[in-house]
């Protein structure tokens, strides 16, 4: 039989090769990210000389904010995020659908690839720093929220975080001259997101943000509010940018501000 005949309907053997190699890349860079995001957990609020230094968990939140967001310009600028796109964040990849600048049929592989980079990632750092990564207070850089918070409270704040963060994301990729500041933008709107909600839901603001270290340490009683809702805060962003910009298009799934 003709192995062009077993593919999924509607993908050819070319967008099926371009689909794994960006998904393999999204894997990739998410593993880098979570990897990245234990190892500034580990110096910043486990034991370390910096926590020692700021035993204020406000400061160290923000510094924590600072560091991923360098880091996740960082990966959207690198060679491979300027091909995948660098989403690392399964809600990013659902509203660049939306936006109607990402194909449908690469939101399930991309955001497998993000949570399954998301596991490894946090798993590679436990081997490389130790123990002290599965212990308190780092606890594979799990996120709980505030004393009292109910599961509704956290699913309504982490759904309007996301919200935020895709509204500005579409409406400065539609428009040509503030798409190349995309990186940073990204980066500073999680940080701060970081910084300000770290103490109330958690500031995750990504499904792969918590899920590897929710796997990893047990702590999985919030993880289905940590998954669901950035997803609905995306979907309503992107409702909100088109109902707003119905003449304007979204440039690129690119968040580099690559065209095409």
């Amino acid at each position: 039989m003709d192995r062009s005949q077993a593919l999924p309907k509607g993908i050819d053997r070319q967008t099926l090769i371009r689909l794994t190699r960006d998904s393999t890349y999204e894997l990739i860079l998410t593993f880098v990210l979570l990897f990245g995001v234990t190892t500034i957990v580990r110096w910043v609020i486990g034991p370390s000389l910096v926590s020692h230094a700021i035993p204020d968990i406000h400061a160290e939140l923000w510094i924590v904010g600072t560091a991923v967001a360098l880091l996740l310009a960082g990966l959207i600028l690198s060679p491979p995020g300027r091909i995948s796109g660098a989403h690392t964040n399964p809600a990013i990849s659902f509203a660049m659908w939306r936006f109607g600048v990402f194909p449908g049929r690469a939101v399930i592989p991309y955001s497998v690839a993000q949570l399954l980079g998301s596991v490894l990632g946090v798993i590679a750092a436990r081997g490389v720093w130790g123990s002290i990564v599965s212990n308190p207070p780092v606890a594979f850089a799990v996120l709980q929220p505030a004393t009292g918070w109910s599961a509704i409270q956290v699913f309504v704040t982490e759904s309007a975080g996301m919200a935020v963060i895709v509204f500005l994301v579409g409406i400065c990729l539609s428009v040509h001259r503030l798409a190349k500041f995309v990186p940073w933008i990204i980066g500073a709107l999680v940080g701060t997101g970081i910084a300000v909600l770290g103490t109330a839901s958690g500031g995750s603001l990504n499904p792969a943000r918590q899920f590897g270290p929710a796997i990893a340490s047990g702590q999985t009683h919030f993880l289905w509010v940590y998954l669901l809702a950035p997803m609905v805060g995306a979907a309503f962003a992107a409702w909100l940018r088109l109902w707003i910009q119905k003449r304007r298009q979204v440039l690129t799934h690119r968040l580099c501000g690559t065209i095409g």
